[in-house]
């Protein structure tokens, strides 16, 4: 639709600016190249293909810049549509080839080229333009005559007219060749906007004011520009008259991007794209940015944008070490938003962990293994090189580096050098990750911990036993209360993302005093001894540690127990060999039913989840809480029977629910279901 003149009047400036701009009197596009130039311009658009790049066959042409103007597309005197301009300047790429006979030289005849060092160049330039919601590619025919041909300079320009935009839009362009020689050029161009859209600040706040009359109707819409794929609508409603439109600064991202238009038939729409360098919005990206694991070898980046960003493994050691990238052996690989990317490992480790980093700063660190594989364990990385003729050499990953074994070095490593390529050589290390130049290898340490330290632990208790009761009865005391109380955390395997969250709750539980069991991290154990036998065994020692058992419900839980009470037995073929819950019940529900429940169980479930009511009244004679809501209660009731309560508690619960929140959003809003109450605009989640 022709824009009419006085809104190009208002978007470019005062009437001569208008004016200055070059009119094109027709609907057809054209083009037209530099003296010396033929070109030609393919009748219809042509899809979208680059390509993948291919070696050229000789002297090629290639864009080497674009240049863009504005012009006027009229239809009428005052009736014009905002177009755009591109000249492509072309170089001559490449060299001629000693031919070693005609045969050959013959062969490269669909090069274009049928006389070598004596012959024009052709050439077919793509232009493809992106402006939302238009895309499209053209296809420019160009012959070089053999005088211009000159290694390395450039030959002219072919120029096409033109590509229609709205104003205020936002056009990307690209050229290439076809076939692909080279990487394609790439340009931005932002068309003027309109004067009655505006984007202000005020504190953390963002405002959009549109200055329209009272009686003006117009859509408003906001959405995330995607660099691939269609763009993602975030809201719109439709408005009348002047607005102004809060969004909170939580909501900025880089690629958020306005659309407005009067609600006119064929209107013309205008789009701004106004965060793409607000730093906040750049900080916003980053914190939503979330990893999420899929298999044991695959994973992605969720993220509302494009992210420029490369990612690589790192080996995260217990004590606050920083996590120590693997590269090499392995490599920093470029990460796509949304795509599915994989590492070529062999088997998990709750110490592997992912860097992500942005114009070489580190950005997000996850340790995406660890809420399946528990907590970091002491163990240490060996990483294996192989050379030529079978040679290998080995060395341990430690803070100051890798320890080469044997080493006569004073580094933990080295000390237990020999021991640690004994574990190797009879199978005792875990092969994580194994290729044609070497192999990376986790070996435990805690059994050469406890060996070295056995004769320091000696003289230890000698000398404690020569001070007085009183000294020793701390000591003890302060032992007991530094190992944390045990906690045996039973529930019923609903799904697998119920799994995995409970996993996270027991990780989460790790980093306090308290030593937590769980079947996710005992499958081998409990697949050996059987459901019925490893939870006898490990109550067992959990009651007579003084520890505590926790109850998680859910809504399958709820319903075995209900089942049990009603009918008190519960075939087996309804759920998996692993459920560790349904072969509890059987000495569970004693405890409740003679009394010695109290002080020894307590039960929780999921905010939003299960309510407390639903939980049978016999659970209910212990307390239940609901989680993340009464975490310090919880962590409260978890805590040894006369135990102050610490003034640290409130800090741990804080700790804890920050720890449990990525897995609770993951488990109740999966990634590309939007979450209640995150929309932006005004009355979030209420768009038209």
């Amino acid at each position: 639709m022709p824009v009419p003149w006085f809104l190009l009047s208002l978007a470019l400036g005062r009437s001569p600016v208008v004016l200055s701009l070059e009119r094109l009197v027709g609907s057809q596009d054209a083009t037209h190249c530099s003296p010396g130039l033929s070109c030609h311009l393919w009748d219809s658009d042509i899809l979208c293909l680059p390509g993948d790049i291919v070696p050229a066959p000789g002297p090629v042409l290639a864009p080497t810049h674009l240049q863009t103007e504005l012009v006027l597309r009229c239809q009428k005197e005052t009736d014009c549509d905002l177009c755009l301009r591109v000249a492509v300047h072309l170089a001559v790429h490449g060299h001629w080839e000693e031919p070693e006979d005609e045969e050959k030289f013959g062969g490269a005849a669909d090069s274009g080229v049928e006389e070598p060092r004596n012959a024009s160049l052709q050439a077919q330039v793509v232009l493809s333009f992106q402006a939302y919601p238009t895309a499209r590619c053209v296809l420019l025919e160009v012959q070089v005559p053999a005088a211009l041909v000159q290694f390395g300079q450039s030959v002219g320009s072919v120029v096409y007219d033109c590509f229609e935009a709205a104003l205020g839009s936002e056009v990307r362009i690209w050229s290439y060749t076809q076939p692909r020689y080279e990487k394609e050029l790439n340009h931005t161009q932002q068309l003027p906007a309109l004067p009655w859209l505006n984007v202000s600040a005020d504190g953390d706040n963002v405002h959009l004011v549109l200055n329209v009359s009272e009686e003006q109707h117009f859509g408003l819409s906001l959405y995330w520009n995607q660099v691939q794929g269609p763009p993602k609508p975030r809201w719109h409603k439709n408005l009348t008259g002047p607005q102004i439109i809060t969004l909170n600064h939580t909501d900025l991202v880089p690629c958020l991007c306005i659309q407005v238009w009067p609600l006119e038939p064929d209107s013309v729409r205008t789009n701004i794209c106004p965060f793409r360098e607000d730093p906040r919005a750049h900080r916003n990206l980053w914190q939503a940015a979330r990893l999420r694991l899929l298999t044991l070898q695959s994973w992605l980046l969720d993220a509302p944008c494009w992210l420029p960003a490369e990612a690589a493994l790192c080996w995260r050691a217990p004590g606050g070490d920083p996590c120590q990238p693997l590269v090499p052996p392995l490599s920093w690989e470029n990460v796509t938003v949304d795509k599915v990317l994989e590492f070529p490992l062999l088997k998990g480790h709750p110490n592997l962990c992912v860097q992500v980093n942005s114009s070489e700063k580190l950005q997000l660190q996850e340790c995406l293994w660890a809420d399946s594989l528990g907590p970091l364990k002491d163990d240490v990385l060996l990483l294996e090189t192989r050379g030529p003729q079978d040679n290998r050499s080995l060395c341990a990953l430690e803070p100051s580096g890798c320890t080469s074994l044997p080493s006569k070095a004073s580094t933990r490593a080295a000390r237990l050098g020999e021991y640690l390529l004994q574990d190797l050589q009879s199978g005792q290390c875990l092969q994580l990750w194994d290729d044609d130049l070497g192999a990376l290898w986790a070996c435990p340490m805690d059994k050469y911990i406890h060996k070295r330290w056995a004769l320091v632990w000696l003289a230890c208790l000698l000398f404690a036993a020569a001070l007085s009761l009183i000294l020793l009865l701390k000591k003890d005391h302060a032992k007991a209360a530094a190992r944390g109380r045990a906690a045996l955390l039973l529930y019923s395997a609903d799904d697998s993302g119920f799994e995995r969250l409970v996993g996270a709750l027991a990780s989460a539980l790790c980093q306090l005093p308290l030593r937590v069991a769980v079947d996710l991290w005992s499958r081998r154990e409990l697949s050996a001894q059987g459901p019925v036998a490893w939870f006898h065994a490990q109550r067992r020692q959990t009651l007579q540690e003084g520890g505590v058992v926790v109850l998680l419900f859910s809504p399958g839980a709820v319903a075995l127990c209900s089942e049990w009470l009603q009918d008190g037995v519960s075939g087996p073929g309804a759920h998996g060999p692993h459920d560790a819950f349904r072969a509890s019940l059987s000495c569970v529900l004693p405890d409740f039913l003679q009394g010695r429940a109290p002080g020894s169980y307590v039960g929780a479930c999921f905010d939003r989840l299960l309510h407390p009511d639903a939980v049978p009244a016999l659970f209910r004679t212990v307390p239940v809480f609901t989680l993340p809501s009464q975490l310090p209660d919880f962590l409260g009731a978890l805590q040894q029977p006369r135990a102050p309560r610490s003034g640290r508690l409130l800090e741990r619960a804080e700790q804890v629910s920050r720890a449990l929140q990525p897995a609770l959003d993951s488990y109740f809003h999966p990634p590309g279901t939007p979450a209640p109450g995150r929309g932006v605009g005004p009355g979030a989640g209420d768009g038209t």
